[in-house]
């Protein structure tokens, strides 16, 4: 048996658990399995592995930087149907090339940056999809927008003047916790803010996506409304090290 077959069938075996670890918390929380998608986050990883989780069904991807994935792009082209999300932090001097290679950017946290896409978007003629990140513990070190910010209601209501920009929900990173469970405060006041943002019917913004929890405390993320998860040591393995 080839190295090949045996590395897929590894990482098969992964997305598998995974994915049983998903729909076990689905149905916890009264929920059917099948409306939470699960996100390859492949930061580090390369093509090869991003193919084999493509063989393996996966369809959505998550990386958190654009030059990385540049290097990347030309080697996954023919995965036709994978879906290409930015997560990480984005630069305003990064948005074109941002534009040009992913179809959602999930770390929306600026009306100024969501122009820059928008502007390039509209030159490109593509629509782009994109996520308000929520700092949801208000950590120094970490992007996004306060949950409470002037910021958050500036972004919502600049939604309609940029017409080539779709806004579909929220994304966040809780603080990290080695107890899972410490996260679900902070998972359920993003449902929360999910919903009431949701409650106001803002015709520009159709909010259908709250991506959060990953590796480590998917199971918690899924039972507080989580319709994404993005994962990565669980589907790989360890990260391997950057020079």
């Amino acid at each position: 048996m080839s190295l090949v077959v045996i590395a897929l069938m590894s990482l098969a075996e992964n997305i598998a658990r995974v994915q049983e670890r998903m729909a076990a918390a689905a149905l916890r929380s009264g929920r059917k399995p099948e409306t939470i998608t699960l996100m390859a986050v492949t930061k580090t990883f390369p093509p090869e592995q991003i193919s084999q989780a493509y063989e393996a069904g996966l369809r959505v991807f998550g990386e958190n930087r654009v030059q990385e994935f540049a290097t990347k792009s030309e080697a996954v082209r023919d995965l036709s149907d994978a879906e290409w999300h930015m997560i990480g932090h984005l630069q305003t001097n990064k948005a074109g090339k941002a534009v040009e290679l992913f179809g959602c950017v999930d770390s929306l946290d600026s009306v100024r940056l969501a122009r820059k896409l928008n502007t390039t978007a509209s030159e490109l003629e593509k629509t782009l999809g994109v996520l308000i990140e929520i700092n949801v513990g208000g950590e120094e070190v970490k992007s996004g927008v306060s949950p409470d910010s002037q910021e958050l209601q500036d972004l919502l209501k600049a939604a309609p003047e940029l017409p080539f920009l779709e806004f579909h929900g929220l994304m966040t990173v809780p603080p990290y916790n080695a107890d899972p469970e410490q996260s679900r405060p902070y998972f359920r006041k993003m449902r929360e803010l999910f919903e009431h943002i949701a409650a106001r019917e803002l015709t520009s913004v159709n909010m259908k996506i709250l991506s959060m929890g990953m590796s480590l405390d998917l199971e918690i993320a899924i039972e507080e409304g989580a319709t994404c998860v993005r994962v990565g040591t669980a589907i790989f393995g360890e990260r391997p090290q950057r020079d």
